[in-house]
């Protein structure tokens, strides 16, 4: 017996039936690959490197959506949004390519290019201190942390200390601690990821300069001029059924990891996937994790920023806009809070050479990833626009080699159009 077998027993995965066929969804706007300076083969290729990674049990449901020259590679589903999590009997519902994920973390792209959104406007300047537009930020210390600090994970209040997990659902007590926050460096000399915190003040920075919420300007600025039936904070009621169900997946979390998740994101990882499928998460606007969307509209997004934010016709973003909110703060440096050597633009997380989060050499690739299993980007180099979204979340199991090979066979597959 292979040794992985035992190893794959003491997961929390789902059972994966040997034919998955009746539970693969692919949507009718996928093109012949040809027309997009690939292969058969390798469409066939990157297909196979997304069901192994199916087949190792630790997502209920992924969705994939890969556009190539802004026409779309692939745009698949496998799995089931609802009842296939481990260990869970009951209806099953098969999830398709509309089906609207939760981005967790990766949500944090589309905010941070609201806020550069409002700098093209001439609305803010990103070197201000956020207490210009903010003042209660001001206390204790922060009155000189800058809009850009927060944007780049510099601004010395990576995370909550000691609350209760529900206090996610009240915005103003979220705001308050914020506010009475130390900071543990005013001078953004520390790296640090701001896993909820930073949202929730860009959040306010949008509603201050504005007068509307950031869910309302996302709305009227990007998700309507686009099309887009999903993508923003949370989901109306009425849709709440259609979002795919988020498990807790992969090998248990022992000390010292399971202390350092509960650091970053103020919670233990199951109470925030538990507390992910409360209807009441979807209600709230939460900047830095709870936008909803399908895996093709994460990759429309990201299109539309490597096509200079045109979309068909329609300007979104100016080209320079993009250009400053992709290019990179610092070199890779430690970050403080995910003990992981990372890239940061103001807002993205950045690829890297020779390897880094979106696969081999990619250095000019920038997205985000979210809760670890969520990865949304671009690659100018490759002029593809991805998204990968799940709706298991492991942090520590044997699905990894497999996600590191469809990482790599995607970046190997799209081969370069031009340099940088």
């Amino acid at each position: 017996m292979a040794l992985s077998n035992p190893l794959r027993m003491i997961e929390n995965n789902i059972e994966v039936p040997k034919s998955l066929q009746g539970i693969t969804g692919i949507a009718e706007n996928e093109m012949n690959p040809e027309w997009l300076g690939l292969t058969e083969r390798d469409q066939d290729i990157i297909w196979k490197a997304v069901k192994d990674l199916y087949r190792t049990g630790a997502y209920p449901a992924l969705s994939i959506c890969i556009r190539r020259h802004g026409e779309i590679l692939l745009n698949r589903s496998i799995g089931h949004a609802k009842g296939n999590g481990p260990g869970e009997t009951g209806e099953k519902v098969v999830a398709t390519p509309d089906t609207p994920f939760c981005l967790f973390s990766a949500s944090k792209a589309i905010t941070a290019m609201l806020v550069h959104l409002l700098e093209e406007r001439n609305q803010i300047n990103l070197m201000n201190p956020v207490s210009f537009y903010i003042p209660e930020f001001a206390a204790h210390g922060k009155k000189r942390i800058t809009v850009q600090q927060i944007l780049s994970h510099r601004a010395g209040i990576a995370s909550f200390k000691d609350i209760e997990p529900e206090v996610l659902f009240d915005h103003d007590a979220i705001m308050n601690l914020i506010y009475d926050a130390e900071p543990t460096d005013v001078h953004g000399r520390e790296l640090a990821y701001h896993a909820l915190t930073g949202g929730y003040v860009l959040g306010e920075l949008v509603q201050r300069v504005t007068g509307e919420s950031i869910a309302e300007f996302l709305r009227k600025n990007v998700q309507e001029p686009m099309g887009m039936r999903n993508f923003n904070y949370g989901c109306p009621d009425e849709r709440y059924p259609e979002v795919a169900t988020n498990y807790l997946t992969g090998f248990p979390i022992m000390f010292p990891v399971k202390q350092l998740i509960k650091r970053v994101l103020g919670a233990e990882l199951g109470t925030a996937i538990e507390l992910s499928n409360d209807p009441r998460f979807y209600q709230q606007v939460i900047p830095a994790g709870n936008i909803t969307a399908t895996a093709e509209e994460c990759s429309r997004f990201f299109h539309c920023l490597l096509s200079g934010g045109d979309y068909e016709g329609k300007r979104i973003f100016q080209p320079v806009t993009i250009e400053r909110a992709v290019r990179e703060v610092s070199a890779t440096e430690l970050d403080r809070t995910l003990f992981l050597p990372m890239r940061y633009s103001a807002g993205m997380m950045l690829g890297n050479y020779p390897v880094g989060l979106y696969g081999p050499a990619s250095p000019h690739a920038y997205g985000h990833i979210g809760l670890t299993n969520n990865f949304c980007w671009a690659d100018p180099e490759r002029m593809i626009s991805v998204s990968l979204l799940t709706s298991g979340n492991p942090l520590i199991g044997s699905h990894f080699p497999r996600l590191v090979m469809l990482l790599t066979t995607i970046s190997r597959r799209c081969k370069k159009v031009f340099k940088k």
